[in-house]
């Protein structure tokens, strides 16, 4: 069994090695290395914006999810399913066209020409901000790695952390952005078909005469409350908000939106959103359905599901596969779970890369040198800090070996979310939004997420509700309030440059 795992995982390796050396043909540039040249087709745009939001947290962490808490899980998909609508309906195509506009390839870029900045305090902060999260939020994934490898190889964490991280190295090391997403859309389509395929393997399995609702309420009654397992109502409400805001994190988060800036032209986010919403739909449905069969296939009324199906009910994901599937299609999840986690981390990596190389070192120290001349130093900043990844992500196995991928990923995505989307919201629609609003909102929100964390969460009386809201919904809060106060106190003096950019018409 152990062999036929190596071997399909040799197979899923070799298959990222071959994109990552035909995409390498294709970088040519600083655009061709962070945007693939602009030149993305819909298809691999939605099915890389979309393994990119989604990681090795929906496979591991969502499940698991499920399974601890049963129908009330699905608030994080009715929160995910709104997100990706919103942005893929209302925001993409405005924040296209004057990315467009701009000859923008990064956020930080992005924001500077829309201001108008003349200094490059603007574009520090944001690339700054930016490295920080992304940092967190690859070693968050690193971990999955480590742990996935640990549950569904039997290989030790540590070893297989650090194998996890140089596959995915080794390709986006070559490849670039192109190599990114053309890796995500293979990936995407094997986290999907994977997605689908096992709970209704599991469920013509079972016996299905109870049903699972009855089922869940012989196990736990709470389980079937869709508001939540709490008899405290406004520890259900807090629940439900947190489950259903992580959906904000798809209002212009860095790693998403760069899909938008690389597509082909508008027409391809027409027939991308359609994409990215279904994907998005049963993907996560069936990632909490998988955890809530596991809960009634592995657990009876009475017992402590942690102690059967792992931390954070982690485990259940491998456990369903070895009971259910034949060991050729086990071996394919490993890969599945691997897809998961490292087409965000490679996004990752080029979006940190990125903010060093580009928005500090090109534009701020060497604005005469040339964008080929820095796809090497890309590369090397990539792999410096994929190494700091690396290390943040073992320290935190060795200090805090029970902490839950679901609430570590949560951290790093909250981080970049609410940081960036009210700034990226609120260049779209309001005019009113002065550089200095926007500055102390970005500042707002990386405070926030920490404060929240580990300061809020830990005062008596309210610090149990928010440990359930968890940190994004009011770290964007007060990052949009920042925004809005901040711009009115001290309002732009010249507005941004937009006479060239047309709003999008209602049908859009």
């Amino acid at each position: 069994m152990e062999v036929t795992k190596f071997v399909v995982l040799g197979l899923y390796v070799s298959i990222l090695f071959l994109i990552g050396i035909i995409a390498s043909r294709r970088v040519k540039s600083m655009s061709d290395f962070y945007l693939g040249g602009k030149r993305l087709g819909y298809w691999a745009v939605a099915f890389s914006a979309r393994a990119t939001g989604e990681s090795g947290w929906l496979l591991i962490g969502l499940t698991g999810m499920g399974a601890l808490s049963g129908l009330s899980a699905y608030w994080v998909v009715v929160g995910e399913v709104l997100g990706v609508a919103i942005s893929w309906w209302f925001m993409a195509k405005r924040f296209k066209r004057k990315s467009d506009a701009y000859g923008s390839i990064t956020i930080p870029d992005y924001l500077e020409s829309h201001f108008n900045s003349t200094k490059k305090t603007m574009r520090i902060l944001a690339a700054s901000i930016l490295s920080v999260f992304v940092v967190i939020y690859v070693s968050s994934q690193i971990d999955v790695t480590g742990k996935a490898f640990e549950s569904m190889m039997g290989m030790n964490y540590y070893w297989g952390a650090i194998l996890g991280f140089l596959i995915v190295l080794s390709y986006i090391f070559v490849g670039g952005f192109v190599a990114a997403v053309w890796s995500d859309l293979f990936q995407g389509l094997l986290m999907f078909f994977g997605l689908l395929l096992l709970p209704i393997v599991v469920w013509f399995s079972m016996d299905g005469s109870t049903g699972v609702v009855h089922s869940l309420n012989a196990i736990d009654p709470a389980l079937t409350n869709i508001w939540g397992t709490s008899s405290d109502i406004w520890m259900n409400i807090a629940t439900m908000l947190g489950f259903a805001m992580i959906g904000l994190g798809f209002l212009g988060s860095p790693q998403v939106y760069v899909r938008f800036m690389s597509i082909k032209d508008e027409r391809e986010i027409d027939k991308g959103k359609w994409v990215a919403v279904l994907f998005t739909l049963l993907t996560d449905a069936a990632a909490v359905t998988i955890g809530i069969l596991g809960r009634i296939v592995f657990t009876e009324s009475g017992q402590n599901p942690e102690g059967i199906l792992g931390n954070g009910a982690e485990n259940v994901l491998s456990m369903l596969t070895e009971d259910f599937l034949p060991h050729i299609l086990v071996a394919i999840y490993v890969a599945i779970v691997l897809s998961a986690i490292m087409s965000t981390i490679d996004s990752l990596l080029v979006i940190a890369s990125s903010a060093i190389t580009r928005d500090f070192y090109q534009k701020l120290f060497r604005p005469d040198l040339k964008d080929k001349d820095l796809t090497r130093i890309s590369r090397m900043v990539t792999l410096i800090m994929a190494l700091m990844a690396l290390t943040i992500a073992l320290i935190i196995a060795r200090v805090s070996p029970n902490h839950t991928v679901f609430w570590l990923v949560i951290f790093g995505w909250s981080g970049i979310a609410a940081s960036f989307c009210p700034v990226i919201i609120l260049s779209l629609f309001w005019k009113g939004l002065s550089e200095k609003g926007a500055m102390a909102a970005m500042v707002a929100g990386f405070l926030c997420v920490p404060f929240f964390k580990f300061v809020v969460q830990g005062m008596e009386g309210i610090g149990p509700y928010f440990v359930q809201l968890d940190v994004l919904a009011p770290s964007f809060l007060i990052s949009m309030t920042v925004a809005w106060v901040v711009s009115k106190i001290y309002p732009t003096s010249s507005k941004a440059d937009t006479s060239s950019i047309q709003p999008p018409s209602i049908e859009d």
